[in-house]
């Protein structure tokens, strides 16, 4: 990681990005499917929630905010509640929405996701529907969205474009906005459509489609060596600054018309959902080239962007201060472990979205003996992530264990812990009860080491009454704290 990274999010406040594009509702209706339908073979949703989110280039707008930039939007909705709740929910986040025209020949683009939760948390589509009308937009819409983009490309920096192929971004308009974008000295980002007409794109400076929508523009599968050969051909044959082909899990690659290519990789981790990735990629690399940045900085800017994407469920917006953070843990294995609550209750949100199981164990783990490692061990495999709540210096000095403790400051404690591969989070409280920090966590499995029954276990009642389970695993013999202790000072009390 180098400085000059980390300080490119700082200058994204006062950015200005032009977002034009395919706007969309998606609508989440979410409930408990445990049964199936006496009418057919199907499952039966029992709704519980419902959760409208901007999708599309809207998806792109928010983004674009919450990075700290100013996003202005152009785009259409139709003349119904859906299109109002888009412009509501984008003027609630700070963008300018004065660009968003309605019309009354199609409605709004909405997707609407089933989602069945199992055990009441566990997220899983089981159908989507689509409420569309695909075809070119008529030509006095068209004539007032044009007006619109030339008052708004003077106080640009970065022109966006979000193409899904739905009508708005049609060859002509496509080529009108980059051609007075060029003319005005500003770069276009352009997120390709699914389709095989890029001719629209010509003179652009950048594309960035994903490894599907590359093999399709060309009409065959590509592997291997031939995703850059395709990418440099068509970023010459279109006369592109550069293009970005995102590969998932293996990156992406930058590809220059001269044949240069570099290839950027990314932070393994689980993927639990791809909606948003590419609107989350192509908002950071337009926010970081309206920062002066460089194409190779702004891909893994972009790299960052996209792996926090697909490890949250649905068009999530990625901030600012999430970039910065995951910037500094990647090269810091101990720091990405050490998170202060609020941090780790997003991260742990994710995480249960994608069914996976929070064990949280406590302690002071003042000096860590095998005793500990072992305990942690066992705790993780009950599980799919531990959490460790680690008492903070002035919670151990409230345990009045002595006046020299603890020997080592939480900040050691702490780095400690985090070495171990069978921990995942460690997360500091300072009150002298975990009880708050298992009200707050409200972990699947709660661990404690020793000799205690269930029920006299700290935060059980917390616990068992939303269902988790709590666990007493027995201490190794011959290892303690206090035992370590005394044979360090050279003391003749046995380890217990």
């Amino acid at each position: 990681m180098t400085s000059s990274l980390l300080n490119i999010p700082r200058r994204f406040p006062g950015r200005r990005v032009v977002v034009i594009g395919d706007l969309m509702l998606d609508r989440y209706v979410y409930g408990d499917a445990e049964r199936i339908s006496p009418e057919a073979p199907v499952p039966v949703l029992r709704v519980v929630q419902r959760e409208d989110r901007v999708g599309g280039a809207g998806s792109v707008a928010l983004n674009i905010q919450s990075l700290g930039a100013q996003a202005e939007c152009l785009g259409i909705v139709g003349r119904d509640r859906f299109g109002q709740r888009i412009r509501e929910m984008l003027a609630a986040a700070g963008a300018e929405t004065g660009g968003i025209f309605e019309v009354h020949d199609r409605p709004t683009i909405t997707k609407t996701r089933l989602v069945g939760l199992a055990e009441h948390r566990h997220r899983q589509q089981i159908l989507r529907v689509d409420d569309e009308v695909v075809r070119p937009i008529d030509p006095q819409t068209a004539a007032k969205l044009l007006e619109r983009y030339a008052a708004a490309l003077p106080r640009a920096d970065v022109v966006c474009l979000e193409d899904y192929a739905k009508g708005l971004l049609a060859d002509g308009i496509c080529q009108r906005l980059i051609n007075q974008a060029r003319a005005a000295g500003k770069p276009v980002v352009v997120d390709p459509g699914r389709t095989r007409g890029w001719e629209r794109y010509r003179g652009a400076t950048l594309l960035t489609p994903n490894r599907a929508e590359l093999a399709h523009a060309v009409g065959h599968e590509l592997s291997g060596e031939q995703i850059a050969e395709a990418a440099t051909t068509l970023t010459r044959e279109l006369e592109l600054t550069a293009m970005v082909v995102t590969l998932g899990r293996d990156g992406a690659l930058l590809v220059r018309p001269d044949g240069y290519t570099q290839h950027f990789p990314t932070r393994p981790r689980a993927v639990y959902d791809n909606t948003g990735a590419g609107d989350a990629v192509l908002a950071m690399i337009a926010v970081a080239i309206a920062c002066g940045a460089t194409l190779e900085e702004a891909v893994q800017l972009a790299n960052v962007a996209g792996g926090l994407e697909v490890s949250k469920f649905g068009c999530v917006p990625i901030r600012r201060d999430e970039v910065v953070a995951e910037l500094r843990a990647t090269h810091d294995t101990t720091r990405r472990k050490v998170r202060p609550l609020d941090e780790l209750l997003a991260e742990l949100s994710a995480r249960r979205q994608r069914g996976e199981t929070v064990v949280l164990t406590n302690g002071c783990f003042d000096l860590l003996h095998p005793g500990h490692v072992e305990l942690l061990e066992r705790a993780r495999a009950l599980g799919s992530l531990l959490v460790v709540g680690l008492n903070s210096d002035a919670s151990v000095r409230a345990q009045n264990k002595g006046d020299d403790r603890p020997v080592r400051c939480e900040r050691d404690r702490a780095r400690m812990l985090a070495a171990l591969e069978a921990v995942d989070y460690v997360v500091l409280f300072d009150e002298p009860s975990v009880a708050p920090l298992v009200e707050r966590i409200r972990p699947d499995v709660l661990v404690k080491g020793g000799d205690y029954q269930p029920h006299e276990v700290v935060g059980h009642e917390i616990v068992r009454g939303y269902g988790g389970r709590v666990v007493v695993l027995d201490f190794i013999e011959g290892y303690s704290t206090t035992g370590e202790l005394e044979r360090i000072r050279g003391s003749a009390g046995s380890r217990v």
